[in-house]
């Protein structure tokens, strides 16, 4: 039987876990806020900071996939422990990936900087929901909160949408003028990378609905195949 020190010792490390998975989510969501500021003010320094500072998120991850390891080789854990320690693993990945797409944005802004096209009015709304998506998943995964989850995932069309509007309008750029060709489709990559981080934010959600209630949540909805899909980074 496990002694009360081994129990707290246990939770002791949980709760560092979900620590450092909270400290990568606060990473993530400044660099997706700083990443549009740094685009729309042409900063480039700004920029170049959020390049960098994309290294602390990766070694986070790293330190937990350490303690998911350790924690697994140690205590055995079952059932509920188990799903919140192997959701805990792929979220961390997730936000590392979210935290990618945001310095994508960044190193986009020198080859933008004396772009004749500003920054779609879109693309900063578009980047504050998807801000505002992290968060809340990451929010529920600190609380459990499968509804909350779930409100993410709705949230994701209205992306998605957002993602459609800007390729539609920056196609027409491109058509109107082909000097516009090259910084259109450095913006069409922005918006992708917003449009992947909704996806990313998504699948957190629906990993912390299963780690919560053991059961998967119902595939969302799609809307029509775009063009738009073929983008990619």
């Amino acid at each position: 039987m496990a002694t009360g020190h081994t129990i707290k010792a246990f939770d002791d490390e949980l709760r560092q876990l979900r620590a450092n998975i909270s400290q990568m989510g606060g990473l993530a969501e400044a660099a997706i806020r700083e990443s549009m500021q740094a685009l729309t003010q042409r900063n480039n320094e700004a920029a170049a900071e959020i390049v960098a500072r994309d290294a602390q998120i990766d070694a986070l991850e790293a330190e937990v996939e350490r303690s998911v390891i350790n924690i697994i080789a140690l205590r055995a854990p079952m059932a509920d422990d188990l799903r919140d320690i192997i959701a805990a693993l792929k979220i961390a990945g997730a936000v590392e990936r979210i935290g990618d797409y945001a310095r994508n944005i960044a190193k986009r802004v020198p080859t933008l900087s004396g772009s004749r096209i500003e920054p779609l009015s879109l693309l900063p709304e578009m980047a504050r929901i998807a801000g505002e998506m992290v968060k809340n998943v990451l929010d529920a995964y600190a609380a459990r909160d499968a509804a909350k989850a779930a409100a993410v995932v709705e949230r994701d069309q209205a992306l998605d949408d957002f993602y459609n509007s800007i390729f539609r309008a920056l196609l027409t750029y491109m058509m109107e003028n082909s000097h516009n060709i090259t910084a259109a489709t450095h913006l069409l990559f922005v918006a992708k990378n917003l449009e992947r981080i909704g996806d990313h934010a998504t699948n957190i959600a629906e990993m912390v609905y299963y780690a919560a209630t053991g059961e998967r949540l119902v595939d969302r909805p799609r809307g029509a195949d775009s063009t738009a899909d073929t983008i990619d980074e």
